[in-house]
């Protein structure tokens, strides 16, 4: 019979019962750690991860009535809240039994055991370390990818046909579980949309996984989306459960799909198509229940055409094709927007600003936004904390006068230089992160940086 994975750890002052512990389930268990000496309990659980704790009651002869098992156990339980305990003494007690219980320990054991009752004990316990650990690992992961998830969602603004249109479309297809590809350009707010889908649909209550493929190393693609198995690969010390299987029940939104490779298009095609996915290091396939919405600021149609996308991959992921448009595309929005992050900010930084000067207001709906909304967003937070007034002014704002941003060759400032040149690589691509990137020599990851840091 194969051995279940599983660490077991054994304290009792008796090296002859420890012996006998480990004799009568080492067939059945891969790991075991001993101990004579309950002080290093703490230790050996804080550099291990236990599933089961056999405890014993007493640890000084004369002494019987299982104080300081109960003490252990409460120390355990504060360390490691996921490890089941049981605990063993020779001197049977009601009474200590229920006090036992109601601190967290899993069972009592008298000894002598009979050898089933103990495995099966054991084992018992192995399956509810599991469990528990699964939940707190799926809870953590869930609050630290949605932490804002439960805030607010932010409200769809727009009044302009184009966006009108959006809303509507978003309102017929939320309810549904068709396939979504929304399309748009970087900062056009494809992942409140997708979002907001989520929000509008019987998986609402459901977790909404967001996972951005472009900034996803490749090495890293099967272990992140599908998950991996103990031993799977280096490091890989514990099963880990994948972003498919995290969105179980909920919508699953897969960004900047246009960036993903062809040779991991086709794992991602399998997966979509048989609604199942393998970890790596198993065999065992495990079905999905998802919604799916992928979203990119790619021409994916030509990148088809030019065979750099998958058709049949395309064919599964919109079944409808959401399109976004460009702030400077609907107009009637940018002021309607521009309120709305001044609202935001002024809240955020603690001021007290009315609104906007005409000219500033005429200089916001002339202006080509190459970066959209997101760009839109940080200009106004920065006008926020540089004002001095109650309304925002030209001097608050920096906008590039042409759509080419010239670069002063004159000018050795390598901090300037810098940013001229991010500046005219976004207003060359109308604010697509990936080319820009690309033509700059560097990551979008490092891309999104210097952004921040120039206050683009």
């Amino acid at each position: 019979m194969r051995k279940k994975e599983a660490t077991i750890l054994l304290v009792d002052d008796d090296d002859d019962i420890l012996f006998s512990a480990r004799l009568s389930l080492k067939k059945h268990f891969t790991k075991f750690i001993t101990t004579n000496n309950p002080k290093t309990i703490l230790n050996l659980i804080a550099s291990e991860t236990v599933d089961v704790a056999l405890l014993d009651m007493n640890y000084h002869r004369g002494f019987e009535d299982g104080k300081e098992g109960l003490y252990w156990l409460k120390q355990i339980k504060e360390i490691s809240p996921e490890t089941t305990i049981l605990l063993m003494t020779a001197f049977g007690s009601v009474n200590l039994a229920v006090e036992a219980i109601k601190q967290g320990a899993s069972d009592f054991v008298l000894k002598p055991w009979d050898t089933e009752k103990l495995y099966a004990s054991v084992l018992a316990g192995v399956e509810l370390a599991r469990s528990k650990r699964k939940n707190t690992q799926l809870e953590a992961i869930q609050n630290n990818k949605n932490k804002d998830f439960l805030q607010k969602t932010e409200h769809l603004i727009g009044k302009s046909p184009a966006m009108t249109k959006a809303i509507s479309m978003l309102q017929k297809v939320a309810p549904t579980d068709a396939n979504i590809l929304i399309l748009g350009e970087n900062g056009t707010g494809k992942y409140v949309f997708a979002k907001e889908i989520h929000l509008q649909s019987h998986r609402k209550n459901q977790p909404f996984i967001h996972v951005d493929l472009g900034a996803l190393n490749e090495n890293l693609f099967e272990s992140e989306l599908f998950g991996y198995a103990k031993g799977a690969f280096t490091d890989a010390n514990k099963d880990s459960i994948g972003r498919f299987e995290l969105a179980k029940g909920g919508t699953i939104f897969l960004d900047e799909i246009g960036n993903l490779p062809l040779h991991l298009q086709s794992k991602l095609l399998t997966v979509i198509q048989n609604r199942k996915v393998t970890r790596l290091g198993e065999a065992i396939e495990r079905a999905i229940d998802v919604r799916i919405i992928c979203a990119t600021n790619a021409d994916i149609h030509k990148m088809v055409e030019d065979q750099n996308f998958r058709q049949d991959l395309l064919y599964r992921i919109n079944t409808i094709e959401l399109n976004l448009p460009a702030l400077r595309d609907r107009k009637e929005d940018i002021l309607l927007l521009a309120m709305h992050f001044l609202k935001q900010m002024s809240a955020k930084y603690r001021k007290t600003i009315q609104g906007f000067t005409k000219e500033v207001i005429q200089r916001l709906e002339a202006y080509h936004w190459p970066g959209n909304i997101r760009e839109l967003e940080h200009m106004v937070e920065r006008a926020v904390i540089i004002t001095e007034g109650q309304e925002l002014g030209t001097d608050d704002f920096y906008f590039s006068t042409d759509k080419s941003t010239p670069i002063a060759t004159d000018n050795l400032n390598l901090e300037a230089t810098e940013k001229a040149l991010i500046q005219s690589a976004l207003d060359k691509h109308q604010g697509n992160m990936s080319r820009a990137a690309k033509d700059l020599g560097i990551t979008r990851t490092a891309l999104y940086r210097r952004l921040d840091k120039h206050q683009l």
